[in-house]
Parts: C-alpha cells; structure tokens; sequence
C-alpha cells in the first residue's frame, strides 16, 4: 500500500478510535491492534543474515583486541622485582618481625593464610 493511502487510513482509524470501542466492528479493532502492536518499526523482525554479520563482527573486533593485547604484551618489560616469590616471602618475614596486623594478620598466633604471596 502506498505511504499516502496508509496516512489516510491511519488517520481515518485514528478518528474511529476517538468513539467508544464497543461501536467498532471487529474489523476496524483488528486494525488498531495491528496498527498499535503489529511487526513493524521496532517490533520488525530482523532482516535475514543479521545474526551472522553481528556474531562475525563481533569476533573480529575480539580477535583484534587479542591480537593488541599480544603485541602489548610482546613488547612490555619484564615484571617487577618485588612480583618474585622469594621478595614475597621476604616481606612476610619483615611484617612477621615488625609485628605488624598482631590480632587477625600475618603476626597473628596461629595465621595460616599465605600472607603477602601471590606468586607461583
């Protein structure tokens, strides 16, 4: 149907619509129920292929942020020093003999938890 004639009816049912409903016949309720609910405008159904082109689109960009994230990680320096297992336990060491956190931490009696490791 041609954009105009679908204003005019539009409009035409608009007014219907402004009566009481019980004087609509069903057709005319059909309608307004089509016209107000129908799959047009944001209720459209997608076109086909959508799906396709958003899951390939959006594995391109992930497989572009891995491959930034590689060459980032190619050319970062090493880790830091204190990141080293043996700094860590060093510094357990030093917290333990400046008795530091004495009621629930690491100088605590009876502390098993791993204290300031966290490298393998």
């Amino acid at each position: 149907m041609p954009p105009q004639e679908q204003a005019e009816l539009w409009m035409q049912l608009r007014d219907r619509m402004k009566v009481d409903w019980h004087e609509m016949t069903l057709q005319e309720k059909k309608a307004a129920y089509w016209i107000a609910f129908g799959p047009h405008g944001p209720r459209a159904l997608a076109p086909p292929g959508e799906n396709w082109r958003i899951f390939a689109w959006v594995a391109g960009l992930v497989g572009v942020a891995a491959v930034v994230f590689a060459i980032t990680r190619q050319f970062a320096g090493p880790p830091p020093k204190t990141m080293t297992k043996e700094y860590q336990e060093q510094t357990n060491e030093y917290l333990k003999s400046q008795n530091t956190e004495p009621i629930t931490g690491i100088s605590s009696e009876g502390y098993k938890g791993k204290g300031m490791v966290q490298s393998k």
